[in-house]
């Protein structure tokens, strides 16, 4: 087998094949090569049946990628087919389905999506007369996930269990168990949990499955949980040609239940044991190394290793100091039109430590024309709980808008069924009334008088809030409207991951209102004039999936490169984030979480972050990240620069004695023409239009256009690719 274009340490782990082996895979390393090359070493060189060889790895995605590579090694097709690549859970149907009969269950058991789980905790609330509101079925399904990734079983949580909730949630974890024995039923959690129960159990299952593996692989090592670790040591006990592959530098989701430990303490689980380290980087330049190593050299809980690139120099570092998220926003904007001319958008990459964040990014690239795509997450304006609430506002604004209304009539959850809806859709639709006039009517539609009721209470709602946005703001009634409606509660209530996602999410929202607010004074026409923006805003229907600059968390980022990397957002309080200050553990995790979001790019880092920022509804300033600190200054692209006095100093100035500014851009933008409403304009993508309405000033110039064929859209005048027409 050719491996000539292999580096030394490459080879070395291809090469290792018998007893327990650790391949230390520093970011950009070629791993996913190693692993491939190295199935296709043992079948080739070694002579291992292909039937002997196990690769497991964590997504499909990764799975898919691992198997066209090994087949497109392998020259036999079929002894390709023969060689198990899965993730964890894969493997584990298969083997349940197979032996599953032996704890009791069908071999043609079911498993359980996230709805069944849901329909089966509120059948156990209902039978136990709890609330629902009180006890929300996620939080005890996150629970429950939670026990069974530290296999721990309904008895020992109740033996386990401390205080009247923990207990509770104990008990309802037996009882959901025993519905779903009885149904022959497993979650996702359960085929992990089961399979290694079964090995237990039956010790000649357990030795079927370790003769016929008798080299395993595990990708991605530094994520895996108990109950993975746990199964992947029963089956490897017996041959001991286990490797595994990972970085401790790049352990960053232990939120899901993640070890670091797992990848550490490999070398005291197999005291014989060899590691080898992959620290020779295919990725990235010098510059983005260097900075990355600095950032990372100060987490204790690591291995030590020293990324090396064949790609000498690069591109210093270029930072960014906005004066606000919007201004951050609009910085970003500036410099990937710049970059443009050089990469193309989907070249490039915005990350930030979460969600709610990307709204004023996402705002700037609408408004500049430049198509974006979201990973990992929903645009801002296209969220569920982001819906809800235009919902509301909307209906507030105009009561016979049926769409909104249908949306938020039992949103949340008061009681308004599908029957109740329809009838009302119905009535309306013969006699050409609303839905909020079909209310007027309900005695007459045959509603159970409890809907009636809700119904009525509904509209009053409605009516009062009417009334209201006549004389608040935009903000202050979307406050009245998440108090009013119990929205906020529930989720409170709800308190899951999830739930405060989306509570950070319409606190984010405020954001958009209060700078709308600032620029307009209460009137009639406040409300109206605000869902008129919006909707020139969020219209993103003519956004490229394919093709546009990529915005996500940098969690969603692992696992992906790009020429050019943003990392917004870096101050104290965001990233590193405000609950993690004082807990030096989670604080190394925020560390490598910067250290996976630096690896990312290739060519070209630009690092930013905002003098000041409106968070929740509310304005902060926020120091410097300390992950900032950590780079050193001779990777920054700097220079001198004059500091507005009326402004904060620029954080990433004097660092070392040296002052820093932000790199001016240069590109060819609309900063020199003159735009009046009336003028005729082209644009390369909308076509023809003609300006309605100009706000703002500078950079923040903003053109309201009707365009022939795409409706009207507002867009930036300094970066929107326009040309005027005679």
């Amino acid at each position: 087998m050719d491996l000539s274009l292999m580096n030394k340490e490459q080879k070395e782990a291809i090469q290792h094949t018998e007893g327990p082996l650790l391949i230390m895979a520093g970011a950009g390393s070629g791993k996913t090569r190693v692993l491939t090359h190295r199935i296709a070493y043992l079948l080739a060189e070694k002579g291992v049946p292909p039937y002997n060889v196990l690769a497991i790895t964590f997504t499909n995605k990764a799975a898919r990628e691992m198997k066209d590579r090994v087949h497109a090694l392998i020259p036999n097709a079929d002894d390709a087919h023969k060689i198990w690549i899965s993730t964890f859970h894969s493997m584990c149907v298969r083997i349940l389905r197979r032996d599953i009969s032996h704890l009791g269950y069908e071999n043609s058991f079911s498993i359980l999506d996230p709805t069944d789980q849901n329909s089966v905790v509120k059948s156990i609330l209902k039978n136990r007369n709890l609330d629902t509101k009180q006890h929300h079925p996620r939080k005890i399904l996150s629970y429950i996930s939670d026990k069974k990734n530290q296999l721990i079983d309904p008895a020992e949580a109740m033996s386990e269990s401390v205080g009247f909730s923990d207990g509770l949630y104990s008990e309802i974890y037996k009882d959901y168990q025993e519905i779903l024995y009885r149904n022959s039923s497993l979650d996702f959690d359960d085929l992990i949990m089961l399979t290694i129960e079964l090995f237990k159990k039956e010790p000649q299952v357990l030795e079927y499955y370790q003769n016929r593996f008798q080299y395993i692989h595990v990708d991605e090592y530094q994520d895996t949980n108990q109950a993975q670790y746990e199964l992947v040591s029963l089956l490897s006990q017996k041959y001991r040609n286990i490797c595994v592959v990972g970085d401790s530098d790049q352990s960053i989701y232990k939120f899901r239940g993640a070890n670091i430990e797992n990848i550490l303490n490999f070398e005291d689980d197999y005291p014989d044991a060899k590691v080898i380290f992959l620290e020779q980087n295919y990725r990235s330049t010098k510059t983005i190394l260097d900075a990355a190593n600095a950032v990372i050299g100060n987490n204790t809980s690591r291995k030590p290793k020293d990324l090396r690139t064949v790609r000498q120099g690069g591109k210093k570092i270029k930072t960014i100091l906005a004066d606000s998220e919007r201004a951050e926003g609009q910085e970003i904007l500036r410099h990937v039109m710049d970059l443009s001319s050089k990469y193309s958008y989907s070249d490039m990459a915005v990350l930030y430590r979460a969600n709610s964040q990307s709204r004023a990014v996402e705002d700037a690239f609408v408004k500049g024309s430049v198509p974006y795509k979201m990973i990992g997450g929903m645009k801002f304006y296209s969220r569920m709980e982001i819906k809800d609430l235009m919902s509301y506002l909307k209906v507030i604004q105009n009561p016979h808008d049926d769409i909104s209304f249908e949306r938020i009539i039992n949103t949340p959850k008061r009681g308004i069924g599908l029957k109740t809806v329809e009838k009302l859709l119905n009535y309306g639709s013969v006699n050409e009334l609303s839905m909020y006039d079909a209310i007027k009517e309900a005695d007459f539609i045959g509603i159970p008088k409890g809907a009636i009721v809700t119904l009525m209470k509904l509209e009053d709602m409605i009516e009062n809030l009417r009334k209201k946005s006549k004389f608040l703001s935009v903000t202050e009634l979307v406050d009245e409207v998440l108090e009013d409606t119990g929205y906020i509660s529930v989720l409170e209530k709800e308190d899951t991951l999830e739930s405060r996602s989306r509570i950070e999410n319409l606190e984010e929202f405020k954001t958009v209102t209060r700078e709308f607010d600032n620029d307009n004074d209460v009137s009639d026409e406040l409300l109206f004039n605000f869902l008129s923006d919006m909707a020139l805003v969020s219209d993103q229907d003519s956004v490229e999936a394919d093709s546009g600059v990529t915005l996500m968390t940098m969690h969603a980022s692992k696992g992906l490169e790009f020429k050019v990397i943003f990392v917004v957002g870096l101050e104290e309080g965001i990233f590193p984030s405000q609950r993690v200050m004082f807990d030096e553990d989670e604080l190394e995790e925020e560390r490598r979480l910067m250290y996976v979001a630096l690896t990312r790019a290739e060519d070209q880092l630009i690092l930013s972050r905002a003098d000041s920022r409106m968070i929740y509804g509310k304005i902060e300033s926020n120091v410097e990240s300390r992950f900032l600190k950590e780079i050193p200054t001779e990777l920054i692209d700097g220079g001198v620069v004059e500091i507005d006095s009326k402004k904060a100093q620029n954080p990433f100035a004097k660092r070392g004695g040296r002052t820093h500014r932000r790199t001016p851009t240069v590109l060819t933008d609309n900063s020199g023409v003159t735009f009046k409403v009336g003028d005729k304009v082209a644009h390369k993508k909308f076509g023809d239009g003609i300006i309605s309405n100009i706000k703002g000033e500078g950079d923040s110039k903003e053109l309201d256009i009707i365009f022939t064929k795409e409706g009207p859209k507002r867009l930036l005048a300094n970066f929107a690719p326009l040309e005027k027409k005679e």
